[in-house]
């Protein structure tokens, strides 16, 4: 089965496609980085307004790589949500169009379970049941996964994402955007042990996390050392490392946590922030000395991406499960809990 799938719920414009027999024949990205560096964050309108100009060229390049046509696809996926509504719209109607004109079923993916099935994707695909931590810059959960659509939230941030946290405070930093990239690049210039910020919520019962109050003493520490004239470019490096370390420690005492309370040895990290090197080689070494395993896309499918999404629409497809005569709307917000199995 031939699924075509389209990403475009944020500011990246993802196409590729995926056979259920042959695994991923072609994919396309194209990234709005540049055009929304100027205004230090997303711009909604200009977003939706990127992905009209990029989608058709994008779908045009991933056949022609595939050597395929249109009259190949048995079926089409495309984000449904979460995301800014505009983008959506603009995957959504190209898919269902296109669908529509080839008189096959077209699917609305969530766009975190692209995420989280992102992995399976490789060649040596973590095996259900599993715990998941989907980090990016609009979620931080915990999931524990038996199978596709079959998820338990087990932890969840009460504010700021991570990967969110990490946005805000290269912005408080001057760093720029996107942010988060970025500090952790300046972070590999840091000393280790300079300053030391708090382990939010790591010292009390549960699975919920909370990057608010690190957010807070990163800035507090910050305005210190810019009142004692002591600000320098070491400075700099020095802060981004204690924040990046803060952030990575407490999602690895959370997994950790996590998969002690679950009785499971295999952890899936997916989402943007799971391509932070630091966030792997911390899971890599704490969970071996446990027992456990962990798997994460490669680097090219941490960040959104077709792929995932042809992936994941694939699999439900393939069941029968598909948008029908009138599709369910799109959504902004919607929780990964609501899903429904493949049976």
């Amino acid at each position: 089965m031939l699924v075509l799938g389209i990403e475009t719920s944020c500011d990246e414009t993802g196409v590729a496609l995926y056979d259920t027999k042959r695994g991923l024949i072609a994919d396309a990205l194209y990234s709005q980085v540049e055009l929304h560096e100027r205004y230090g964050g997303v711009v909604p309108e200009l977003a939706s307004r990127d992905h009209l100009r990029k989608l058709t060229p994008l779908v045009r390049q991933v056949f022609a790589e595939a050597g395929l046509s249109l009259q190949d696809l048995a079926g089409i996926a495309y984000t449904a949500g979460p995301g800014l509504i505009g983008a959506l719209m603009t995957g959504a109607c190209m898919a269902r169009s296109l669908a529509f004109a080839l008189d096959i079923p077209a699917l609305g993916v969530h766009h975190m379970e692209g995420h989280l099935l992102a992995p399976l994707l490789d060649q040596t695909p973590p095996e259900f049941p599993f715990v998941a931590l989907l980090v990016s810059g609009g979620h931080t959960q915990l999931i524990r996964v038996d199978a596709i659509g079959e998820y338990e939230l087990l932890g969840e941030s009460l504010d700021d994402a991570a990967g969110e946290a990490f946005d805000k405070t290269a912005k408080m930093m001057g760093l720029g955007y996107p942010g988060g990239p970025r500090l952790a690049k300046l972070a590999e210039q840091g000393t280790q042990g300079r300053f030391r910020f708090p382990r939010p919520m790591t010292d009390r019962p549960g699975l919920d996390f909370s990057f608010s109050g690190l957010k807070t003493a990163t800035l507090t520490c910050v305005n210190r050392l810019k009142e004692e004239a002591i600000l320098d470019d070491q400075a700099m490096a020095d802060v981004a490392w204690a924040f990046q370390d803060a952030v990575v420690d407490t999602l690895v005492i959370k997994c950790k946590r996590a998969l002690k309370q679950t009785g499971m040895k295999r952890l899936v990290i997916a989402g943007g922030v799971s391509a932070n090197q630091h966030l792997r080689e911390q899971l890599e070494k704490n969970l071996q000395g446990m027992g456990g395993q962990v798997f994460y896309p490669s680097l090219a499918y941490c960040t959104d991406n077709g792929a995932m999404i042809a992936f994941a629409g694939a699999q439900r497809l393939a069941v029968g499960q598909s948008d029908g005569a009138t599709p369910a709307p799109l959504r902004p917000r919607w929780p990964l809990t609501e899903l429904e199995g493949l049976n």
